[in-house]
């Protein structure tokens, strides 16, 4: 396997979504609390990136072995990264267990130095990150896998870096759980927005391969709506966030981004083509990403 393979099959490229809502994590807490972690953080960023890349080529390795009738078949050689490049299916599920495996044992260390609520949303997230593409009915097949791939990369991450820096000196409470969850929804809505237009792109294809995503269920036209409510809704939360005074006010200069993102936004609307247009919801991603932590990391050194 050389390296540009290996890259493609844990999807190198879409690591933005995980290590975004950990850096707006470390600007949440030291723009709230003063006070960071580094060795901590340290570890838990790198048992984020192996799971991360575990959940992606547990994604390809699920696609691939359950593509079993003629028109899947001719998928799996032709689409499947591991089809198209001959990978060896068993060498993938060895590579993707101990990307797991070391992810897994850096985050018992994490909890046994930090205390139980760590191992409730490590557990969480292990558990939506096999289910997604794994067990009898994927999450990643259903209408509910834009909100839990959403949910667990753009708020889970963001959560645990919060309390892997403040566990020793404040409490996990219902209004720290609220305040995060707004300061991340920028993130969250970006992620799930992501994931909708990936499955937009891919509504027939999903048929013939038996998933029902919830463009199935509400129709394209409609879904093409959720995909530009959700940008609303994360500008929102920002907005939000600022005024509750949990983000900085430089935080505000990412509202710029709405220009680039809303003209992606109307392009997409056109045409639903993934190798033409998906990349336009992967740019939005990017385009927010970058606006949000230099916004935020400035009004962080200016504060």
């Amino acid at each position: 396997m050389t390296v540009n393979i290996f890259l493609e099959l844990v999807e190198i490229k879409a690591k933005i979504a995980s290590v975004w809502p950990f850096l707006l994590g470390l600007i949440f807490v030291a723009f709230n609390f003063h006070h960071l972690n580094w060795g901590l953080d340290a570890l838990f960023f790198l048992a984020m990136l192996l799971f991360n890349m575990a959940v992606d080529i547990n994604d390809n390795y699920q696609d691939y072995t359950k593509a079993d009738d003629t028109q899947a078949a001719e998928w799996k050689r032709h689409t499947n990264i591991i089809g198209v490049h001959h990978l060896n299916v068993h060498g993938i599920f060895v590579l993707m267990a101990g990307f797991a495996v070391v992810a897994g044992l850096i985050g018992l260390y994490l909890v046994w130095v930090t205390g139980w609520p760590l191992l409730v949303m490590g557990v969480f997230c292990f558990l939506v990150g096999y289910l997604y593409a794994g067990g009898p009915k994927p999450l990643s097949g259903t209408p509910t896998g834009e909100f839990f791939a959403g949910f667990t990369m753009g708020y889970m991450i963001m959560l645990i870096t919060v309390y892997l820096n403040l566990y020793q000196t404040h409490a996990l409470t219902a209004a720290l759980y609220a305040r995060v969850l707004l300061a991340s929804g920028v993130a969250v809505t970006a992620i799930a927005a992501l994931l909708l237009a990936n499955n937009i792109c891919d509504a027939q294809e999903d048929l013939d391969l038996n998933r029902t995503t919830i463009v199935y269920f509400i129709g394209k036209r409609a879904a093409l709506w959720l995909f530009a409510g959700f940008y609303l809704v994360g500008y929102l939360c920002l907005v939000l966030s600022v005024i509750l005074g949990d983000l900085p006010v430089w935080s505000l200069l990412a509202l710029v981004s709405a220009i680039p993102v809303v003209k992606n936004i109307r392009a997409f609307f056109r045409v639903q083509v993934k190798k033409q247009t998906f990349i336009l919801a992967v740019r939005n991603l990017g385009i927010l990403a970058l606006s949000t932590v230099v916004a935020e990391g400035l009004g962080l050194l200016l504060s």
